[in-house]
């Protein structure tokens, strides 16, 4: 598909741009262009690509995305190499889960070339919005929502696929060397035959309240136990989590479609193997972590996603006590791991998995 190339009319100018760029945080500043592309049933499909500026999105008052909640999205990075090349780590695991949102949710594929194109695209236009602070990068952000007007449940016949890229630096804002994790005991984030496993704002929506908890109490995430029995770690507002042993082993959640299947995850299990690690994918209890953290047997605990990477967690509370992993700080592990994923993201590691895009 050609992608119809609209130029900015009145982009940031230069100088305002690097001075955001120097501190940009996480989340809260845009570059100029977006990529949107419209699906259409009865109209053969996918159609009418085109690079544009940012804007305002037009949207009927009946769109059924703001009623029956048809809406996906995914979170990349592109990284800037030493030798000045950009890079993607496995864009193409995106574009899959992309469509596996978009099954669980009613809605169509985006071919994967499509989606690696429309990233192509806009990083050739905005490539001068790179941060330069240390470990800086550009987010990546695609999204499709149900954009046809009509009041009926049913799926939607129209769709808009739109991607954003915002400069992003430091995801926690704490400066902590490990981040406090509360235990939610009252709210779950999925249930069994839910939404868990994709990647849809409902799922997020529902972390909102007890996540606001977890900060009022002073923690920086909250960790979510099943539906059924509240009993078995699931994952955090937005993390998977792995727990290190001293015997050489590591226990992460299974995947049993409550729990968002994280493209960091999967690559931490291939890494954490060839550390020559023992890795199960099996149910692990609060009362378990509690117990191993307090006799020494649980050294590390983990928490990794695209915009956090790998992140240690020193202390868990919840309204039944706290307690603390290890030293409270981060593990061997987990900074070997760290260093390692970043060191092959940002090409100061070889890449023996073919993991890394360049662009």
């Amino acid at each position: 598909m050609d992608f119809e190339h609209i130029p900015h009319a009145a982009p940031v100018p230069s100088a305002t741009r690097d001075e955001a760029l120097a501190n940009p945080g996480f989340g809260t500043l845009f570059t100029d262009h977006m990529v949107e592309i419209d699906y259409d049933a009865n109209k053969g499909g996918w159609h009418a690509a085109k690079v544009c500026p940012r804007q305002p999105i037009s949207l009927d008052p009946a769109a059924a995305v703001l009623h029956y909640a048809q809406e996906i999205f995914e979170g990349l990075k592109a990284y800037r190499h030493e030798d000045g090349g950009i890079a993607l780590f496995r864009p193409e695991a995106n574009a899959r889960r992309f469509n596996q949102s978009a099954d669980r949710m009613a809605m169509p594929h985006l071919p994967e070339e499509m989606f690696l194109e429309s990233i192509r695209r806009l990083i050739a236009v905005d490539k001068d919005w790179f941060p330069t602070v240390e470990g800086g990068s550009l987010y990546l952000r695609p999204f499709m929502f149900a954009s046809e007007a009509f009041l009926g449940v049913r799926p939607a016949k129209q769709y808009k696929y739109l991607l954003i890229a915002s400069p992003a630096g430091n995801y926690f804002k704490s400066g902590a060397p490990a981040v406090k994790i509360w235990v939610s005991r009252d709210y779950v984030r999925a249930a069994p035959g839910g939404t868990g496993a994709a990647k849809t704002g409902g799922n997020y929506a529902a972390s909102l309240v007890p996540q606001a908890e977890a900060i009022e109490k002073g923690y920086d995430q909250v960790v979510f136990l099943d539906a059924a029995e509240r009993k078995w770690i699931e994952e955090l507002g937005g993390m998977n989590l792995f727990f290190v042993f001293d015997d050489g082993s590591v226990v992460t959640p299974p995947l049993t479609g409550t729990i968002l299947p994280g493209i960091t995850r999967d690559s931490l299990i291939q890494l954490l193997r060839e550390e020559g690690l023992t890795v199960r994918e099996e149910p692990y209890s609060i009362d378990q972590w509690r117990d191993d953290a307090q006799s020494g047997r649980l050294v590390e605990t983990m928490a990794c996603g695209t915009a956090a990477v790998v992140t240690p967690v020193g202390t868990v509370a919840g309204p039944d006590g706290e307690f603390t992993i290890g030293g409270g700080g981060p593990g061997q592990i987990t900074s070997k791991l760290r260093d390692k994923l970043v060191g092959i993201q940002r090409g100061r590691v070889e890449d023996s998995h073919g993991w890394v895009m360049r662009l």
